[in-house]
């Protein structure tokens, strides 16, 4: 594995031309972000390899017994479009688990988004070159009806895991129930709440509304499409709103866009776009604001921004997400473990949390005669 990872860092420059041909991404971003992320991760779980132990133990009744931690087997998983290589190494978010799921021991059979395959064929062929044993790593192309649905539906996968929308994971969920019961890891889209108090610093918000919003073209699912700005604060500054022109005459390129006056129940408020649309609300109290936050299907994550330590501890209890960002708009750890709320999925993200869920626990007991009978065996 450390041989892969130093030939992944080697062949940097390659991977991310690759990226930024097939998924529309800047250069610099990439290395500085998507590269090193994922590389750190990686990392994380080579070093925790070696850290799968059993446990022994002392039981009544006579009985002694011990754990095997084992490979779940094959692993069926589904990636997206917008970060190829931090889902394909098990980067930022942890989405897919590749990382976790070789260092488990599994075997993986990944499926691409077809419009993105570049960097996840040439990181098959890098772990070729790294000793990586043939039919460990597996890229399979070609479109979700066809190559997603065989992967879930497969009798001889054994887990599969799915990075998308609630839609198309209710449909894995049914093929992988329907076919040999197989567990499952989803990470479901998202809608996260901004929260700005009137106590907040004002360029600090502007900030992290910005880059919680509109980092890679909108297209995350950690993106704060849903921001919340206290009436006090908000009366202080007026904001220009963007109106989300037509960028070019073909594809669908929009410029940043902002809606004001939205309302909780309309629909650019509950679905996730996965574009640079953002939605800004006001609120007057705590409450109303952690009740807003609330009121959607997503929990992935959500951000506050307030300079009052009281009402960060508050509402972070209060907001039911896997993250709370607290005063800046998106980091991870590695050795922080997480898991997804609500229609977001299930989802073990990150520490070794994202490697035992791909592992098996078998409990062997065994019989000892010298304290049940007195009887020396031989």
């Amino acid at each position: 594995m450390i041989k892969f990872i130093n030939l992944i860092q080697e062949k940097a420059e390659e991977i991310a031309a690759l990226d930024i041909v097939n998924g529309d991404k800047l250069f610099t971003i990439f290395k500085l972000i998507d590269m090193a992320t994922a590389s750190r991760t990686l990392r994380y779980y080579a070093g925790a390899a070696d850290k799968i132990h059993r446990i022994v133990l002392k039981l009544s009744k006579g009985l002694q017994g011990y754990t095997l931690r084992e490979p779940i087997g094959v692993v069926g998983s589904i990636i997206p479009r917008n970060f190829q290589t931090v889902m394909f190494r098990g980067g930022s978010r942890n989405f897919n688990l590749t990382a976790p799921a070789l260092d488990a021991g599994c075997t993986i059979i990944l499926k691409s988004a077809e419009q993105t395959h570049f960097s996840a064929l040439y990181y098959v062929h890098l772990a070729k070159l790294a000793g990586v044993p043939d039919g460990v790593l597996n890229v399979a192309n070609e479109y979700g009806h066809t190559t997603g649905a065989a992967i879930s539906s497969h009798m001889d996968i054994d887990k599969v895991t799915f990075t998308g929308s609630i839609e198309v994971g209710r449909k894995i969920m049914m093929a992988a129930t329907a076919s040999n019961l197989k567990p499952m890891s989803l990470e479901l889209g998202g809608k996260l709440p901004l929260l700005i108090f009137d106590h907040a610093d004002i360029d600090q918000a502007t900030y992290i509304a910005f880059r919680g919003m509109f980092f890679n073209k909108g297209e995350h699912c950690v993106e704060s499409s849903r921001v919340f700005v206290q009436e006090e604060r908000e009366d202080r500054r007026s904001y220009i709103v963007s109106r989300g022109n037509r960028v070019g005459q073909e594809g669908y390129y929009i410029e940043p866009t902002i809606f004001v006056d939205v309302k909780d129940d309309m629909t650019i408020t509950k679905e996730e776009i996965f574009g640079p649309v953002m939605s800004l609300m006001k609120f007057k109290t705590l409450e109303e604001a952690i009740k807003r936050a609330n009121n959607t299907t997503y929990g992935l994550a959500a951000r506050i921004i307030t300079k009052n330590l009281n009402v960060a501890n508050s509402v972070s209890r209060s907001i039911r997400a896997s993250v709370i960002w607290i005063n800046f708009y998106t980091v991870f750890d590695v050795d922080c473990p997480c898991r997804e709320y609500k229609m977001n999925g299930f989802e073990r993200n990150y520490g070794l949390e994202a490697l035992n869920q791909h592992l098996q626990t078998k409990f062997s007991l065994v019989l000892d005669l010298i304290s049940v009978n007195g009887i020396i065996s031989t």
